[in-house]
């Protein structure tokens, strides 16, 4: 029977993130994932990151996965794929089935790092082929290259319906609309307003009824809900799709811990059956660790910075480094996490309205009911100024961690401060030089360039384009507005792209003066 110092299970961005640190101070250690790929969920994140650059803000999750796994490599973790791990006994005995045949290993710590699993829901046709998981869409067009579907309706406005809705418009999909039963858009605004600007409708209050057809999906009824939740009588609305997406939370999978005897408890605040716990990711067994959304669901970012925690602390419980060493380490990336759950969407206020920013500014209603800020709502947040010349304007309008667009301008037109949850603001007494490093960098494609001023009669708009094929200039079309609606003719007058901006290109279109803060998005002649 194989030993290690640790053995890991999972290799997603937590499980990499512990094995890197725990290799790095001299432990053997091996991690056993039952996929093709190591590297989880990030490889199918093609979105950037929210937060600051110690937590990789603006880089892509693919990309992260690919410099996660190099670090692992060259700290000397072996990995291990196509590794199901079934058993896991209280003295750190692991059962792992590799092809056909099963072997045990020894550890004298293990770190259990197994994410979640989706959610589903059952209503009338949920089995049929075409209702799939958010997660499976993001599989199928991400990492294999497979469109889901044609028409596509989905299910849940949290942030991964509101991310996978944006990719599923991005692989050439055709998004009939976004429904959830909550009465107000669950995810991020800015990924919410980016989707709204593209046509696709909101239907909070309202929840699938059935899926049609005989097969495979071929339609689906929505309908309104009451503060019940009880099906609202004679609003029901059709769609013709083939597929239904669902993206309606997660839960951890824990099994593995409960196998063990570890203490467990159900807390719907960490998605449902999670392991009782310490701030460093310590179980009531000694010797046995968790990282990740096993412990509770949050965004990759705080799986990399917990499994970072783990990993020092199993370093530590085995004598590798001394305690002081681990405090110390251990306090650095509490900060960084500790920062990554600050502002509106911290674990504290879920589930709860919150009505102004940390600024005292009344939150937009309209973008939590529709996805999208009204027009008469813009002009109370910072981010907006209007002088002559190429400027920036900052939709960003809820107290989210993330602050690269401040770290991108070169002549800090943009500021937002030591609070990574505070609103951008203009600085008004700089001058933008118009390179657009801000536009590229936000992770929510909430930041515009406008040259008010452009042409006699004309305004200029700069926005960020992530789709193919790229407009050309001198293509004559429509500009669209926050709600997707057209609001002007428009003309492409610049399409941008340079390696800095990883892929997200700026479109600059012409359009009338009096539309340089309506239109958002363009949208070629038919």
């Amino acid at each position: 029977m194989k030993r290690f110092d640790l053995i890991i299970v999972g290799a997603g961005p937590s499980g990499l993130s512990a094995a890197i640190e725990a290799a790095n101070r001299g432990m053997n250690v091996v991690v056993f994932d039952e996929n093709e790929k190591p590297g989880g969920q990030l490889f199918k994140q093609i979105h950037k990151f929210f937060g600051s650059k110690e937590h990789k803000a603006k880089v892509r999750g693919f990309v992260i996965g690919e410099q996660l796994l190099k670090e692992a490599s060259e700290a000397g973790v072996t990995v291990v794929l196509n590794a199901t791990v079934i058993g896991l006994y209280q003295d750190k005995e692991v059962v792992v089935k590799i092809g056909d045949g099963v072997e045990h290993y020894k550890a004298d710590s293990v770190l259990i790092a197994t994410g979640a699993s989706e959610n589903m829901v059952t209503f009338e046709g949920w089995t049929l082929p075409g209702v799939i998981g958010a997660g499976a869409a993001q599989t199928m067009m991400n990492l294999h290259g497979i469109k889901p579907g044609q028409k596509v309706l989905m299910l849940g406005s949290g942030n991964v319906g509101l991310v996978v809705s944006f990719q599923l418009l991005q692989a050439g999909c055709e998004v009939v609309g976004l429904v959830d039963a909550a009465p107000r858009v669950g995810g991020y605004g800015v990924h919410a307003a980016k989707i709204a600007r593209c046509g696709v409708p909101f239907y909070l209050s309202h929840t699938i009824v059935k899926a049609e057809g005989t097969d495979c999906v071929t339609g689906v009824t929505i309908a309104q809900v009451d503060k019940n939740f009880q099906f609202v009588e004679g609003s029901e609305k059709h769609f013709d799709v083939d597929t239904i997406c669902l993206a309606v939370g997660l839960s951890p999978m824990s099994q593995l811990l409960k196998m063990a005897g570890c203490k467990m408890e159900d807390n719907p605040k960490r998605g449902g059956q999670v392991p009782i716990c310490d701030e460093f990711g310590a179980t009531s067994i000694p010797g046995i660790f968790v990282a990740g959304d096993v412990s509770g669901i949050e965004e990759a970012s705080s799986a990399m910075i917990g499994g970072r925690i783990a990993g020092i602390t199993a370093a530590q419980y085995l004598g590798f480094i001394d305690k002081e060493e681990q405090l110390t380490k251990c306090e650095e990336n509490k900060k960084a996490l500790d920062g990554l759950r600050q502002g509106m969407f911290a674990p504290k206020n879920r589930g709860k309205l919150v009505e102004k920013t940390e600024e005292g500014i009344p939150v937009s209603m309209n973008l939590l009911e529709k996805g999208f800020i009204a027009n008469d709502e813009m002009e109370r947040f910072p981010g907006v100024t209007h002088k002559a010349g190429v400027h920036p304007v900052m939709e960003c309008t809820q107290n989210i961690p993330c602050n690269p667009c401040q770290d991108a301008c070169p002549k800090h037109c943009i500021k937002i401060g030591e609070k990574i949850t505070s609103l951008p603001a203009v600085d008004e007494s700089v001058d933008c030089i118009g390179c657009g490093m801000c536009v590229a960098s936000c992770s929510g494609q909430a930041i515009f360039l406008l040259d008010e001023t452009y042409e006699e009669g004309f305004a200029a708009v700069t926005l960020p384009y992530e789709f193919l094929p790229l407009p050309k200039e001198g293509e004559k079309g429509y500009g669209l507005g926050r709600d997707g609606k057209v609001v002007c003719e428009a003309e492409v007058v610049q399409v941008k792209t340079a390696k800095a901006f990883d892929h997200t290109n700026l479109l600059t279109i012409k359009v009338p003066a009096d539309m340089a803060m309506k239109a958002r998005f363009y949208k070629k002649e038919a």
